[in-house]
């Protein structure tokens, strides 16, 4: 667990993050690999996971009939999966891993259960990822208007 938690502090995702709130969240984390070309999830799954990524790049696809159209790439350091926070808990995208890739896998219900029991702790989560949602959706609409 140590490494966990190391990871977990070192993160930007949780930078300045009270230690008694890593604590909490080591308790959810485990470390997992997809190889290149090796889905995390597809849309519509159940979200029961987020990832951070610690190394490796990983497309976030949107699914069209016969093909699927990558929207955005994030990589080191950043997040994916954040359809764990909000029923109904479905991905609304699919995530694939375009080289190998490591991660931290914190379990969605684990999560929501742990910010459920500490409203301090929900509410540092909620100020974490809404900026991460509004960058995407604002990166989602340029690449609309470009195409």
């Amino acid at each position: 667990m140590e490494g966990l938690e190391r990871f977990l502090r070192e993160h930007s995702f949780f930078a300045g993050m009270a230690p008694a709130y890593i604590d909490i969240l080591t308790g959810c984390a485990m470390n997992v690999r997809f190889e290149e070309g090796d889905y995390l999830f597809h849309e519509g799954d159940i979200a029961d996971h987020l990832y951070l990524v610690r190394a490796g790049r990983v497309g976030l696809e949107i699914n069209k009939p016969g093909a699927s159209v990558t929207i955005q790439t994030v990589g080191e350091s950043d997040i994916v999966g954040a359809s764990w926070l909000v029923p109904p808990y479905r991905r609304g995208l699919s995530a694939r891993a375009l080289e190998r890739t490591r991660a931290i896998a914190l379990d969605a219900a684990c999560l929501r259960g742990k910010c459920e029991d500490n409203h301090d702790l929900g509410y540092e989560m909620m100020k974490r990822f809404m900026p991460v949602l509004i960058q995407r959706l604002r990166a989602a609409r340029l690449q609309i208007l470009g195409s």
